[in-house]
């Protein structure tokens, strides 16, 4: 006969029961697929056929795992009924990731959009005065993300496009020039059947152009502040819209600075064929500024292969870096 000896024995804690574990993930392969095109407080708009779907994210997925412009699949409920909730169980491999960081001493990077395969870099031409250093900042992510980049420059009617034209031609950027009430039908051209996402300084437009774009996008805007010169925030998260003649636009919120500290130099060279060739012949660790030594870049200028106007404005872009 056993005896107790303690007054609390007994009353432990059952044991936690535990399943076998696996090394098969769930196989979502016939899930449905959606597009990610609005995130708010843990709770992500999607668009999966020709209706919007709320879900919740996966338990497999990381906090931050989702950004808008992904494609996912989704299980449970996906009517898009009123009080119905879905899940997002899986995300698709992005083909682009367009990232900043805060300023370049903040080394962490931020996603901003998925699966884009254009940039509209808005840019205003007066009333905020354009930043040649931001538009160079947003090339450079643009580049590295391997993104085509367009040069959108809006309020045309307040200053000539003469100068940022001449600045930005010789590096093969295309650049379209709006102003209010001015036709869109080149800036329709080049959106057609392409995902673009739009980035731009807060007050340059972008959510004026984006309202003439897409009719029923109803984005806030907001005039330039008279005291600071500089644009107020208006929209304040990214939001993916179907064009009425095809493709996406993705609408991000005005940004005041843009690091660039997740970039490197060779990966900017490397977005242009011509220069990545002439690279080859540049010594180990060449920058490919105006200070380096022995740079292919500049043999190639003095031997009639390099326009001197491409090479001034990829170093202009390069200072980025400093």
């Amino acid at each position: 006969m056993s005896i107790r000896t303690d007054d609390h024995e007994g009353f432990d804690r059952p044991k936690r029961r535990s399943r076998p574990r696996t090394k098969d993930r769930p196989d979502y392969s016939k899930l449905p697929v959606a597009r990610v095109v609005s995130i708010d407080r843990g709770r992500y708009r999607c668009l999966i056929a020709d209706r919007h779907v709320t879900a919740v994210r996966g338990r497999l997925i990381d906090r931050k795992g989702i950004i808008v412009g992904d494609m996912v699949r989704l299980d449970g409920d996906v009517s898009g009924a009123e009080g119905t909730l879905s899940r997002a169980v899986e995300v698709l491999t992005r083909s682009t990731m367009l990232r900043r960081s805060a300023d370049d001493a903040d080394t962490f990077e931020r996603p901003i959009v998925a699966n884009a395969d254009q940039l509209f870099i808005v840019t205003a031409l007066a009333d905020p005065q354009p930043r040649v250093g931001m538009i160079d900042r947003i090339l450079v992510a643009a580049y590295d993300a391997r993104i085509d980049p367009v040069l959108c420059l809006t309020k045309a009617d307040l200053a000539s496009p003469d100068e940022l034209q001449e600045a930005y031609g010789p590096l093969g950027v295309p650049i379209l020039v709006t102003e209010p009430g001015s036709d869109l039908t080149a800036v329709d051209e080049a959106l057609a059947d392409r995902v673009t996402v739009f980035v731009g300084h807060s007050g340059v437009g972008k959510s004026t152009l984006v309202n003439r774009l897409v009719p029923d996008a109803h984005r806030a805007t907001a005039a330039v502040s008279e005291l600071t010169g500089k644009g107020r925030h208006t929209s304040t998260s990214a939001l993916a819209m179907e064009l009425p003649g095809g493709g996406w636009i993705i609408d991000t919120p005005g940004v005041r600075s843009f690091g660039i500290s997740h970039v490197s130099p060779d990966s900017v060279v490397g977005a242009f064929p011509d220069l990545a060739e002439l690279a080859d012949d540049c010594p180990r660790g060449c920058r490919h500024d105006s200070t380096a030594i022995d740079c292919a870049f500049d043999d190639a200028v003095a031997e009639g292969r390099l326009s001197p106007e491409r090479l001034a404005s990829f170093r202009r872009m390069e200072r980025a870096f400093a």
